[in-house]
């Protein structure tokens, strides 16, 4: 259990007809992180069939709701924005701070890709920067944070360069699709940029629809990629995307809650094979893979859980509508155990073969 939010809870600070903001409460952590849902990104974390510039235009309802939070409690500053090549490009962060009344002064870029050899990350490159240091910046981030080394690699090497040149970070706002990691990292970050700027005020970070964890093994199935596939389990999910997975007879059982982000946006072609050997591999799991452990994987929590046990497990205390929540997941918990996974994985096949034909 990660012990930044081993006793956490949430506390609800905005909620619209159209988006939904919490705030991430414990005793044991520095900075501000947040919680936000929308009907975009809930769309676009449950369903890979949303695409292209259709995945882009997702995010902007959610991002622009956490911006007017910030500012209603204090941003004021002009901020720069770092864009981390190619996953960044997908949160529409300049768009929404013009829509936000928030001034962008100047836009930094780094690329970080992954060298992945057989599944497994085994480093990572940097190959291209152009970075504007300035002082007492409020440096603006969105990206993708599964195991967090691109993270800690390059704001590490954003922070190391500026500092060489007289500049200096005051906050950094980070918009994600991330997980637990993500928390641990930023605490550590704090500390390390304390050091080089003693005025550095922290992070404000918000994480879209849950603080995911990450698997550390290739799953129940066999065919999940450790440290890049997001999971439920020890992890803080919204309850509007708990109550809209459950709503969908088969969106828990998808590969991830993102799938490769950059692929979905700019290289379809590869992020449709990426879902269709998912589905594949998983049909040809199916009949040596225990259904019930599935689906305890899946929802982190074992089906015998009673509410009090839940609540505990998903940290939703003290939140309107959790009673009904959880008779909702026990419901589809006891739909789910009747099914055969060869079946679902068929369905799914067959939807999304479907949706997907227009870019054969």
């Amino acid at each position: 259990m990660l012990k930044y939010i081993e006793n956490a809870g949430l506390r609800k600070v905005v909620l619209s007809d159209e988006t939904s903001i919490y705030k991430l409460e414990s005793d044991r952590i520095q900075n501000n992180y947040y919680i936000v849902s929308s009907k975009g990104t809930r769309r676009l974390m449950a369903s890979p069939e949303v695409v292209g510039y259709d995945s882009y235009l997702a995010m902007g309802p959610a991002t622009t709701a956490g911006l007017k939070y910030l500012k209603n409690n204090g941003l004021s500053e002009n901020v720069s924005i770092l864009t981390i090549l190619r996953g960044g490009l997908n949160y529409p962060l300049e768009e929404c701070c013009s829509k936000t009344g928030i001034n962008v002064k100047g836009i930094n870029f780094v690329s970080c890709e992954r060298v992945i050899d057989r599944g497994v990350i085994t480093g990572l490159n940097i190959k291209y920067e152009k970075l504007h240091p300035e002082k007492d910046c409020v440096l603006m981030i969105g990206d993708i944070i599964a195991s967090g080394d691109t993270l800690r690699m390059c704001l590490g090497k954003v922070a190391e360069i500026f500092n060489r040149f007289g500049g200096s970070f005051k906050k950094v706002v980070f918009f994600t699709i991330g997980g637990t990691k993500a928390i641990s990292i930023m605490e550590h970050m704090t500390d390390d940029f304390r050091q080089m700027w003693p005025d550095f005020q922290g992070f404000e970070c918000f994480f879209y629809e849950g603080i995911f964890s990450v698997y550390e093994n290739y799953g129940v199935t066999g065919v999940n990629t450790p440290d890049i596939d997001f999971g439920w389990q020890d992890g803080i999910i919204s309850p509007e995307f708990r109550a809209y997975i459950v709503n969908d007879p088969n969106a828990l059982f998808e590969k991830c809650i993102i799938y490769d982000g950059g692929a979905r946006r700019y290289e379809i072609y590869a992020h449709i094979e990426e879902v269709l050997e998912y589905w594949n591999s998983l049909l040809a799991a199916a009949p040596h893979t225990n259904i019930s452990h599935f689906i305890e994987e899946k929802i982190g929590y074992s089906p015998d859980t009673d509410y009090d046990e839940w609540l505990d497990i998903t940290r939703l205390q003290g939140l309107p509508g959790t009673e009904e929540l959880f008779y909702k997941e026990q419901d589809f918990i006891a739909r789910s155990l009747k099914r055969k996974l060869a079946e679902i994985c068929n369905i799914r096949l067959d939807e999304f073969k479907k949706k997907m034909t227009q870019y054969k």
